[in-house]
């Protein structure tokens, strides 16, 4: 077996995460890190989102956040979509951020339901018309026969629908409601500090993890 690591591994070095810095309220914390992020990465909003079967069979796919704040995180999907069904059958879940050039991660996890109808309506009002016209179009996670099925529905659509289009009622937003957050930041020799908060009633306790 070939040993695809060898040369690849990297000694996390840029920055440190201590008890004394850290905000006692794990959203600031969140908020700080996550303001950093958006002057250096790529792509800061990415996260990869774990959702379960009710017999607690995993998947994960990459998402990108669209808000948050101390009630949670929100994300759009279509409700119909695997994602969307697990959720309904289990809805325990999980979210990772990692941001490669800050060296860190914020691992998120608890409750996921769905936000209020306005809310939703809101954000797909000001969705670009290509991405409206996607959600109709797209039957997210269903079998298609080719990517030509999926582009002359689009074109049918974009002559049909109005100007105005309005959410369909499968597709809209989730907020995660966490009851742990987890911060990471590498260092050297894999001596990597993990502040991990965890919620009792209102009140937010920090412990540090092993690396």
């Amino acid at each position: 077996m070939e040993n695809i690591s060898k040369n690849l591994e990297i000694d996390y070095s840029k920055n440190q995460l201590n008890e004394q810095e850290a905000n006692a309220n794990p959203f600031f914390q969140f908020k700080k890190w996550f303001d950093e992020a958006c002057l250096i990465e790529t792509a800061p909003t990415a996260f990869t989102l774990a959702t379960a079967t009710a017999t607690a069979f995993p998947s994960a796919r990459i998402l990108y956040l669209k808000e948050f704040d101390e009630s949670g995180f929100v994300f759009y999907t279509n409700y119909k979509s695997r994602k969307g069904l697990e959720i309904v059958e289990n809805p325990n879940g999980a979210m990772l951020f990692f941001w490669a050039n800050s060296e860190r991660q914020v691992r998120i996890e608890g409750r996921i339901e769905e936000i209020d109808n306005k809310q939703s309506d809101d954000y797909f009002a000001i969705r670009p018309r290509e991405s409206q016209l996607a959600s109709y179009a797209s039957e997210q996670s269903a079998v298609i026969p080719n990517k030509q099925f999926l582009e002359e529905r689009i074109e049918k659509l974009s002559i049909e629908m109005p100007d105005i289009i309005e959410r369909p009622d499968w597709w809209g937003g989730y907020r995660l409601k966490p009851v742990r957050i987890e911060f990471w930041q590498g260092r050297p020799n894999r001596l990597n500090d993990r502040l991990l908060y965890t919620k009792s009633i209102e009140i937010w306790k920090i412990n540090r993890l092993a690396p």
